[in-house]
């Protein structure tokens, strides 16, 4: 990868802590600030969303075979039982929809195809995450270290070394599972206040004696402030996964440090949740459609487009965690730098 002073923050301001004797590669992986390199370069500015995604490009040149390695082997089979639905039961999301319409209409909600669609959406996806939770906090958690690692070691000029990574993984295992739970936790409270606040808003109208189809517009407008809500607390819940894994953070500590280092930045990183969402939800359309739906004769066309879908899926999912790792380094040396200029 050519060296770029301008879209490399980490050479800028952040360096790798020297080796101690009896425990190297944790030591090595760790990081810290370095007053030196801060020194070095005082122009600073805040990485676009553009820019991460070429710095992820660049990285991605960098080391390939690592990456693609990854994607293949800890991604690609999480992706496959996702979009599949293999493990999702379809009498249960039934049931589940059927208690969420009947939420709805206690809460003086219509029963519009758009309501039932969604509740029907929302009781798979609920499903499909605890059915996955197993591969969600080993192979999807893994590849999210194995990721960082790999960004780590670019801007470190070095390349995937899978036994250090071993090591590493092993030590800081505890922390970054810890800090998943606590992620979860996270965004399952953040669903549930919103469940909350959507029955109370559409159950206080009624009350007032709106009719139910005027409802909609203020469960529209809970439905949006949520969406905004929602969508940074994912990004502050992948930052502070990376920061699980570089720093010795981990749990409430590591979310709190997220909150504190993305401050300003949080534009960019709605931007990079938007296009990896878009993504994401573009190919489980794809999937949908013409695998779970559509066949040519036979269904013979399964038999190809399933696994492309799949590693499409994957690679959308490769990229989002690679941008979020840049997008740590982006910010980590847009606060030391900034910190410096104050100084």
């Amino acid at each position: 990868m050519e060296a770029s002073s301008g879209l490399s923050p980490r050479m800028s301001s952040i360096c790798v802590n020297k080796e101690r004797h009896d425990d190297s590669d944790l030591q090595n992986f760790e990081l810290e600030k370095s007053d030196h390199n801060i020194g070095s370069d005082r122009q600073f500015h805040s990485m676009s969303a553009l820019e991460i995604l070429r710095e992820t490009v660049r990285i991605l040149r960098y080391d390939s075979m690592s990456l693609m390695a990854i994607g293949a082997l800890l991604i690609c089979p999480v992706s496959a039982v996702l979009l599949s639905n293999v493990l999702v039961d379809q009498s249960i999301v039934k049931r589940l929809t059927i208690r969420l319409l009947l939420v709805a209409k206690s809460g003086g909600l219509p029963l519009r195809p758009f309501i039932k669609q969604s509740c029907q959406k929302f009781s798979e996806m609920a499903l499909s995450a605890a059915m996955c939770f197993p591969l969600y906090i080993t192979l999807s958690l893994l590849s999210k270290a194995a990721i960082v690692y790999t960004v780590d070691c670019t801007y470190s000029r070095k390349k995937f070394d899978s036994s250090k990574f071993y090591v590493i993984v092993t030590k800081i295992w505890r922390r970054l599972a810890w800090t998943y739970l606590w992620a979860c936790m996270v965004i399952v409270g953040c669903l549930t206040l919103f469940l909350v606040l959507l029955v109370a808003v559409s159950s206080l109208f009624s009350i007032l004696g709106f009719p139910s189809d005027l409802v909609v517009y203020p469960a529209m407008m809970v439905g949006f402030v949520f969406s905004i809500i929602f969508a940074n607390s994912i990004i502050i819940c992948n930052i502070a996964i990376v920061i699980s894994v570089l720093e010795d953070v981990s749990g409430p500590q590591a979310l709190l440090r997220s909150v504190l280092l993305i401050r300003g930045q949080t534009q960019v990183g709605l931007l990079i949740f938007l296009g990896s969402t878009i993504g994401m939800a573009f190919v489980e359309g794809l999937f949908e459609h013409r695998v779970k739906t559509l066949s040519y004769g036979d269904g013979s066309s399964r038999i190809w487009e399933g696994p492309l879908l799949v590693l499409m899926y994957s690679f959308v999912v490769l990229i989002d965690s690679m941008m979020s790792a840049v997008f740590y380094f982006s910010c980590r040396s847009f606060r030391n730098n900034k910190r410096w200029d104050l100084l």
